[in-house]
């Protein structure tokens, strides 16, 4: 089968395409034709060796795919032979054929295509794990919901649970064609914050009091700013860190408003993290997959991929994400 391998740490352009062998089914595992692999900013990460996680050398990069069950472990109950399926994998995802542990793969929703069910591997669950277990945000009917780059991957599924949730969503993006986007994908209001200082908008959407909850994949001055601009008792989710800096937290602020940090690693509960807890976490993942499953057959999430590539067009298709152009997720497709 043909792969995008990853010989040596580097860039989108030191990957390249090879035929390799395949890899053997172990207990528990499904061999998965894929048919589409997501590519994301993280996956950059790993290929340049910056990742928390780091697959041994050479590997097929690539977290997320939907496809068609071929082969199956006769230990598995769940998934079978035929069943079209999106999943979570360890690595391996830009190639032909992919393998993943049952724990990690989830029945395709019937009204997603290949294309779009990419993002139900990893965005979806992260987006609605963040919002709605207790543990983190815990989005409650009535609340107010802050959302920062809400055109991206996590921030457009952010949008979207965040009505489903009942919440008055807030979006802010970079530029008129993305908090268009926002806007199209469900938010209340859209803030352009390359036009002017969200920290003051919010505060005046609010009537000065603030908002319930933030959910933020950027990080840095987004962050801190967010703080500023948070009602009392509010919760914030650090996502991660788009935008390259890692802030510290003023913990005044905190102290002063009540606020809580409430941090969410999907990968802790996927299993690519540095702590492997998918098998003891799989019927709380599962039990959040099938709600997902359900919001998209009842038209409640709406997945969008911006752009597709072929398999020997992987490179061009992160350096799309690294020059943040996308709205929603790009998908590499198989040639067949």
């Amino acid at each position: 089968m043909k792969a995008m391998i990853c010989e040596k740490w580097g860039g989108p352009e030191d990957l390249k395409l090879q035929d390799v062998e395949r890899r053997p089914l172990r207990s528990g595992q499904v061999r998965i034709k894929v048919r589409a692999a997501g590519v994301s900013f993280a996956t950059t990460l790993v290929i340049a060796g910056k990742y928390q996680r780091k697959p041994p050398l050479p590997f097929a990069p690539g977290t997320e795919a939907a496809g068609v069950v071929i082969e199956a472990d006769p230990a598995c109950k769940r998934v079978k032979v035929g069943d079209e399926v999106v999943a979570v994998l360890d690595w391996g995802g830009l190639a032909e054929e992919a393998v993943a542990h049952e724990v990690n793969v989830f029945t395709k929703p019937r009204n997603v295509g290949f294309i779009e069910a990419i993002q139900l591997a990893i965005s979806y669950p992260t987006s609605a794990g963040a919002l709605s277990w207790r543990s983190v945000l815990d989005l409650q009917r009535g609340q107010t919901l802050l959302v920062h780059a809400a055109a991206g991957g996590v921030g457009m599924a952010a949008v979207e649970i965040g009505k489903i949730l009942g919440a008055t969503v807030i979006a802010t993006a970079g530029g008129a064609r993305k908090t268009a986007f926002a806007k199209a994908h469900g938010a209340d209001h859209v803030i352009d914050y390359t036009a002017t200082d969200f920290r003051e908008e919010v505060l005046k959407l609010t009537s000065g009091r603030g908002v319930d909850r933030v959910y933020d994949p950027v990080g840095g001055d987004v962050f801190t700013q967010s703080l500023r601009c948070m009602a009392v008792e509010g919760r914030i989710c650090p996502i991660g860190f788009a935008g390259g800096t890692i802030p510290q937290v003023p913990a005044n602020i905190l102290l002063v408003k009540s606020i809580a940090v409430t941090g969410f690693n999907y990968g802790y509960y996927a299993g690519w993290s540095p702590h492997d807890a998918r098998f003891e976490e799989a019927d709380r993942t599962l039990a959040l997959m099938v709600r997902i499953k359900g919001w998209c057959e009842a038209g409640l999430c709406r997945p969008h991929v911006d752009r597709t590539y072929r398999l020997d067009e992987s490179a061009t298709a992160m350096r799309a994400l690294l020059e943040r152009s996308v709205t929603g997720r790009v998908a590499v497709v198989m040639n067949d």
